[in-house]
């Protein structure tokens, strides 16, 4: 009498167990519903607001043009303020004292001080420095710094001092170990720091600089207390002659919203692009675990 060697069926349970209605939750998310909805109601039906006006003021002239200067001064802050951050960032990680004293003082100034004031500094600077230059060949400041520059100087700096501590933080975060045991393998420090240190301190950098990104779009906006002509300013110009101030400001929250909308599905691409692979299914394959 032979006895049968199968081996014995395996039955898959679902661990997880079937949900049951959490009347709190819908109480709760129902009346936070019913709340915005109300509010949204109240809002449609003011008869202060000529709300037939927003849609054509949005692609009004004047306020795309301030749109894409308000873009310009976005990329080219940030871009700025990314390559000096990351300056900074290398002199503070350095072994040089002197360096590390200067990125720390240049963090605390321009981390600290803000950033309204910033721009009031660079656009008046003319007062601690008239010109530039010598006898016939002389420059004036205020020929110089522009509000434009101003604006420029004052949101790029500010972003460069955040920077700086967003890379630090990075470099700082990959573990000494990973330098030793490139080193051991015969990399030249450079080589290093390329192939085996940024890489993983990436993953870290990308997302705070992401909101950096947004936070400088809508930080932009400050420009308008020295007359830029960004897309604040422009609304501003036209509420002033037409009196349709809250239209006007509608317009440029629905610019805002799209773009920081826009950067923010960018910068979740990126970030799952350099997100860490899912080692999840590489160990259902290892020995031992069963494969379907």
């Amino acid at each position: 009498m032979s006895l049968s060697t199968a081996p014995p069926t395996a039955f898959a349970l679902d661990p997880t167990p079937p949900r049951s209605i959490r009347w709190g939750q819908v109480t709760t998310g129902g009346f936070a519903l019913a709340l915005l909805v109300g509010f949204g109601l109240l809002v449609a039906r003011s008869q202060s607001v000529q709300w037939a006006e927003i849609p054509r003021y949005l692609v009004h002239p004047s306020i795309l043009s301030g749109v894409v200067l308000t873009l310009q001064l976005t990329f080219g802050a940030m871009l700025f303020g990314i390559a000096l951050g990351c300056l900074v960032a290398v002199m503070a990680t350095s072994g040089n004292i002197v360096l590390k004293a200067i990125a720390a003082g240049f963090v605390w100034w321009f981390r600290g001080v803000p950033l309204i004031v910033q721009v009031f500094f660079w656009f008046n600077i003319a007062l601690f420095v008239p010109q530039v230059g010598f006898g016939d060949h002389a420059i004036s400041i205020n020929d110089l710094v522009t509000p434009a520059l101003a604006g420029f100087l004052a949101l790029g700096l500010h972003e460069a001092a955040n920077m700086a501590e967003i890379v630090r933080g990075g470099l700082l975060s990959v573990d000494r170990g990973q330098r030793d045991a490139a080193a051991a393998l015969g990399m030249k420090s450079r080589q290093a720091f390329l192939t085996v240190v940024l890489p993983q301190a990436l993953r870290l950098v990308v997302p705070p600089t992401g909101n950096q990104a947004i936070g400088m779009l809508k930080a932009s906006a400050i420009v308008s207390v020295i007359g830029m002509q960004d897309l604040l300013t422009q609304a501003q110009h036209i509420y002033a002659r037409n009196f349709l101030v809250i239209e006007l400001l509608f317009v440029a929250s629905i610019w805002y919203l799209a773009l920081t909308t826009i950067a923010s599905l960018g910068q979740h691409v990126l970030e799952t692009r350099l997100a860490p692979k899912d080692r999840s299914a590489a160990a259902r394959t290892k020995p031992g675990h069963d494969v379907a």
